[in-house]
């Protein structure tokens, strides 16, 4: 069944790309983007990040960037959640697997 789902999804992305270069692209789950980034900053992140290629450097800045806002996120709910020292979170795991 998932290889019935990929060729739906393969289908579907032939359907809006004209280019095989698109095909790979749309297939692989990457959108292409052009975007304008200052090429001393990219070059840094490289370096720093040791990375082999701009687009490495790019997603792992992406990623590293959606990382610490999730984070960002929890920090925040701190103080707000009251605890409970005597609540036994394995037992609530036993009782929940029943």
């Amino acid at each position: 069944m998932a290889a019935e789902i990929r060729w739906v999804y393969v289908v579907k992305s032939l359907a809006l790309c004209h280019t095989v270069e698109c095909v790979i692209f749309y297939t692989k789950g990457i959108m292409p983007t052009n975007l304008a980034i200052d090429d001393r900053l990219i070059e840094e992140a490289q370096a720093i990040g040791g990375h082999k290629s701009k687009r490495a450097a790019v997603t792992t800045a992406l990623e590293e960037y959606v990382q610490r806002h999730k984070q960002a996120e929890i920090i925040k709910l701190f103080g707000t959640i009251d605890f409970d020292p005597a609540w036994d979170y394995k037992a609530e795991r036993k009782r929940r697997r029943k």
